[in-house]
């Protein structure tokens, strides 16, 4: 990263590909209307979800430290944030599933610090400082809640993307940029917004990560606790939505009891939901999180582990059972009878040992790929990680000794015995070979001329999962967005009315004696259609008593009137005062 962004312990302990991700905040650039729109939306939400949101809501808005006035920075909020073990960093809009939910792991909160349209003041499908500070920052100040939130990290970082996964993300992210950009033609939002609708209709196997995706969705950003008779809001992106917060309430959207069956119910990013989930209580997460697990290739391994690796086309690990991992991109399986017999990788492959990579067996010795038998060995009931050192003498595994191994499955391997390596419990883990040939049937998969040949030693595959082992064994500066976030155009008129709004918030602040009825004439005349200044120099007007009062509010009725999409809003506001 060659821009600043301000650090701090746990920030400084996050991985290098994960710092690739931190951007700063430039508090500088949240312009006064991107206040207003901060300040209406906050002023509405806790006006209305301190009736309907779960009690962590409003105590973690004062532990977070989050202002309804004025938009947060992260500097601030992490000052406090800290205090409950956690800490806020700023992205630029959507990052990869696998590098959201890894941030989590650390308990770092990532927060979009771009803010929405006053045009997209009630809903936007871009994440953003209102639905990540206002929304998610509240809650994690409940404990329970907040490991739930690390926990989820650290098993959702682990689970396994297919290719799809990641054309869905990078369609949703533009989807995302464009729908908040100003002036997007409606050509480019129908092509995107089709685009993302043939990609989340395409019929294929959902991936561990589409369903844990699915988890998050139900519970993190979109979550009701409680009963389903009487729900509490808690997910963050209900709690940011000032349209979806109150339509969620309503009949018209089914109340489920959660279970782990949310995690096969798709979602629509675009479109408010027509069914959401509702948990007993935040304790019921963790369980439906630990059941979900459970069924991950991350616990059970297996045939079906490694082929949901190769299925990815990305890189991943593979834990035996005595502890060896293998880190690379998986190829191929050889399988016999419903068990891996033969793994290979293709590409820069790493070989490490409870997370550590393994001395001389990184991705500069294992460069071309790598592959090993998996299992037993065909008519002896015992496998060589269970033999003692008597046990390896006795069938001649030995350092100096040429030997033929014939695994189940019919995989051989014929070559002279350089040496071996043991893991902490003196079982072998690594057998290296000197003039090795290795076959199954009549395909030659090894053969000497290619130097040594590596092996390793594990009956059975314990665990498959995304990533590698040792994070610093591969170069891990990938999957970079391809699409930035778009910022706002400065018209002469657009400055121009920012800066009306930068007059009524100074006033508000300083009790400035800047003249409001002269605000008030400048945007009748020059921005007639602007309602949220006209609703704060009602709000100013009311409260200092001043006469500009009913002529304010006669003009914004004007407006309402003339523009029924935002009259809600305007009625809503109104209603505040």
């Amino acid at each position: 990263m060659n821009e600043h962004f301000e650090t701090n312990p746990l920030i400084d302990r996050l991985p290098e590909h994960l710092k690739q991700f931190i951007k700063p905040q430039s508090y500088e650039d949240y312009t006064a209307i991107n206040q207003a729109v901060w300040r209406y939306v906050m002023r509405k939400n806790v006006d209305y979800l301190s009736k309907v949101a779960h009690s962590s809501y409003l105590e973690g808005l004062q532990k977070t430290g989050i202002s309804i006035e004025s938009i947060p920075s992260m500097y601030g909020m992490n000052r406090i944030l800290k205090e409950i073990g956690w800490t806020a960093v700023a992205v630029d809009g959507f990052i990869p599933p696998n590098a959201f939910m890894e941030f989590q792991a650390y308990n770092v909160l990532v927060i979009a610090s771009d803010i929405r349209q006053l045009e997209n003041i009630e809903y936007t499908p871009a994440p953003d400082i209102i639905h990540e500070g206002a929304g998610h920052a509240p809650i994690i100040a409940n404990p329970e809640y907040a490991e739930y939130l690390r926990r989820f990290g650290e098993i959702g970082c682990k689970a396994i993307s297919s290719a799809h996964d990641y054309e869905i993300y990078e369609a949703i992210r533009e989807l995302s940029i464009l729908e908040e950009a100003e002036g997007t033609p409606e050509s480019e939002l129908i092509r995107i917004r089709s685009k993302v609708e043939d990609l989340q209709a395409k019929s294929t196997e959902p991936s561990e990560m589409a369903l844990i995706r699915n988890l998050h969705w139900w519970t993190v950003e979109y979550g009701l606790i409680g009963t389903v008779e009487n729900p509490k809001i808690y997910g963050a992106g209900l709690l940011s939505s000032i349209g979806e917060s109150e339509w969620c309430m309503t009949d018209k959207v089914e109340k489920l009891p959660y279970s782990i069956d949310a995690a096969y119910q798709g979602f629509d990013i675009t479109k408010p939901q027509p069914q959401l989930y509702v948990t007993k209580d935040f304790a019921e997460l963790s369980m439906v999180l630990e059941e979900f697990a459970n069924k991950m290739a991350l616990r059970t391994g297996g045939l079906s582990g490694i082929k949901k690796l190769i299925h990815s086309k990305a890189l991943g690990t593979i834990e035996l059972s005595t502890g060896l991992q293998v880190s690379g991109v998986f190829t191929n399986v050889i399988e016999d009878e419903g068990k891996p017999v033969y793994i290979q990788t293709s590409g820069k492959t790493a070989l490490a040992y409870r997370e550590k990579e393994l001395v001389n067996h990184g991705t500069e010795y294992h460069s071309e790929g790598f592959g090993s038998p998996i299992g037993r060995l065909k008519n002896i009931n015992l496998t060589i990680e269970d033999m003692s050192p008597r046990d390896l003498q006795a069938y001649n595994i030995y350092e100096g000794k040429h030997i033929e191994l014939e695994f189940e499955g019919d995989i051989k391997v014929s070559g002279e015995i350089i040496t071996g390596s043991r893991n902490l419990q003196g079982e072998i883990i690594i057998i290296s070979f000197k003039n090795c040939t290795v076959t199954h049937n009549a395909t030659i998969l090894f053969q000497p001329e290619w130097g040594t040949y590596d092996m390793a030693i594990g009956k059975k595959i314990v665990s498959a999962f995304s990533g590698p082992a040792d994070i610093n064994s591969f170069d891990m500066i990938t999957h970079v967005p391809t699409t930035k976030t778009i910022k706002a155009t400065k018209s002469t008129e657009r400055e121009a009315l920012e800066n009306l709004y930068e007059k009524v918030r100074t006033y508000r602040e300083q009790h400035s004696t800047e003249d409001l009825e002269v605000i008030l004439s400048d945007l009748i005349q020059n921005h007639p259609q602007d309602w949220l200044l006209t609703l704060e120099i009602v709000e100013l007007a009311k409260q200092n008593n001043l006469t500009v009062y009913n002529k304010a509010l006669d003009h914004l009725l004007k407006v309402k009137a003339n523009r029924p999409e935002i009259a809600h809003l305007v009625a809503n506001g109104l209603n505040l005062l």
